[in-house]
């Protein structure tokens, strides 16, 4: 027998045979990034995607936020039509348009802000949502374009204004037109103010950079999720501007609200909730 022919079959019928790769291999198990607990998706999943062994709040996609903060059925989405264009023609790595459609292609959505109208335990308001997964949830023109016409349907119905935010900052492709996004939706909600309607902010993991430094923090309520990042520079920078170590839980929400910085913290099971007694609150008497 010729071994060198036997050995040449057995090595073409192994390549011949398909292998699962890691992307398609079924998961049913998901690591707590916190503790390293493992855990069966959907027990994590039937706790809205916190862990029950340390209640670190893992991120969740806009879809699966509005389910939980609305009643069923009751978001009607405004402004699908807008997408961002490439005033810049702005080239890194890649080109901003090509990065635009990975994004497209990834989430199935044009833009990191989800906004419309939508009901919370029968309480009507503007609820705009941002998606981390959609180029770091970054802040661009119609990002901000969608936060301002969230903000004047408040004031046409006479509605509360909800923002959750989830973000890197602003969109670096886009520069100055993106740093602009701050002032502009910081003048809307000053009409917001204005007509007396109430602003409630949701600052979750993570909240950065000029998002940061703008509407997340001009809430009438400023409420954060547990152990959510939030910020303005990265850790790593301000200590090199500072030269000295940061204190313990630097940036963090229970951190924030010891300091004075946000109103509470509200685990993402309690958060319909709560927004439902603020909002009533409100109805009641006007904010001043």
């Amino acid at each position: 027998m010729d071994l060198r022919n036997l050995f040449s079959k057995i090595s073409f019928d192994s390549k011949s045979k398909e292998q699962p790769t890691k992307k398609d291999a079924p998961s049913h198990w998901i690591k707590c990034p916190e503790c390293s607990s493992l855990m069966f998706f959907k027990e994590v999943e039937a706790q809205d995607n916190i862990c029950p062994k340390c209640n670190f709040h893992m991120r969740i996609g806009a879809k699966r936020r509005i389910e939980i903060l609305t009643d069923k059925d009751s978001f009607v989405e405004y402004d699908v039509e807008l997408k961002p264009n490439d005033p810049l023609k702005f080239v890194d790595k890649t080109s901003y348009k090509k990065r635009v459609e990975e994004a497209l292609k990834n989430t199935g959505r044009t833009s990191s802000v989800v906004s419309g109208e939508a009901k919370i335990n029968e309480i009507p308001v503007q609820l705009v949502v941002f998606d981390f997964a959609y180029m770091g949830g970054s802040l661009g023109s119609v990002e901000g374009e969608k936060i301002v016409r969230a903000v004047n349907r408040a004031i046409e119905k006479q509605q509360g204004l909800i923002i959750v935010s989830a973000s890197g900052g602003a969109r670096m492709q886009e520069s100055t037109f993106a740093l602009m996004q701050m002032a502009k939706t910081s003048a809307a909600l000053k009409k917001l103010d204005h007509a007396k309607l109430p602003y409630i902010s949701i600052l979750t993991d993570p909240t950065m950079g000029g998002v940061s430094a703008s509407f997340a923090f001009l809430g009438d309520i400023i409420m954060a999720e547990p152990g959510a990042l939030i910020g303005f520079a990265g850790q790593r920078v301000i200590k090199q501007t500072i030269g000295a170590d940061l204190p313990a839980g630097f940036q963090r929400a229970e951190f924030l609200l010891e300091k004075g910085s946000i109103d509470m913290v509200v685990n993402r099971s309690d958060m319909k909730k709560t927004l439902t007694d603020l909002l009533t609150m409100f109805q009641k008497e006007k904010i001043s």
